[in-house]
């Protein structure tokens, strides 16, 4: 299926309350490395569907309820991020660093999560329909009532992750590693 988005937008040509987002996140990336000159990038709501973040150090950053569609974010660094409510769907997260980041409620359609380190991360709520979460590692995640109906967890590792209330509908789990003696709920894959 996949959605229909076209061209990456260059940080350098966003622009963000009448700032280029280039400079905004190479100020944070003084902030996340507590180097002098430094400023929190407060990106909440902001428009940076299809936005070209491959690479970006964007620890600690707020993009609650942004709109990411799109967006490429390979390699990036969102370590405790906050993406609560943000709108991911078909974004590129291969590579990238999510560790206690907060996804409540975020979005992630048909996105790209391949090999993403989730470690301790918050996806409560979070949809993940038809995403692709080969190899990811879910370890000591919050998973309460996330919707991973027909993603791809083929070898994701969801061992310590907390799984009550999510639908796993359509997953094939044949090679995930799920928690200890867990039991998938009636009507669920197997």
């Amino acid at each position: 299926m996949g959605f229909p988005f076209r061209g990456l937008r260059k940080p350098k040509s966003i622009r963000i309350n009448g700032k280029r987002l280039s400079e905004i996140l190479e100020a944070h990336g003084r902030f996340a490395r507590m180097e002098e000159g430094g400023a929190r990038a407060e990106l909440a709501g902001a428009d940076l569907a299809r936005a070209d973040l491959r690479s970006f150090d964007l620890g600690m950053i707020n993009l609650q309820g942004a709109k990411l569609d799109g967006a490429d974010l390979r390699e990036a660094k969102l370590t405790r991020a906050d993406l609560r409510g943000a709108i991911l769907r078909g974004a590129d997260l291969r590579s990238t660093d999510l560790t206690e980041a907060n996804l409540s409620k975020a979005d992630l359609t048909e996105a790209q999560l391949a090999g993403v380190e989730v470690f301790r991360t918050d996806l409560s709520g979070a949809i993940l329909h038809r995403a692709n979460c080969r190899a990811t590692n879910f370890r000591g995640a919050i998973l309460l009532g996330a919707d991973f109906r027909e993603a791809d967890l083929n070898t994701a590792l969801l061992k310590e992750a907390e799984l009550s209330g999510v639908d796993l509908s359509g997953v094939d789990l044949s090679t995930t590693l799920m928690p200890r003696g867990w039991k998938a709920p009636q009507g669920a894959a197997k």
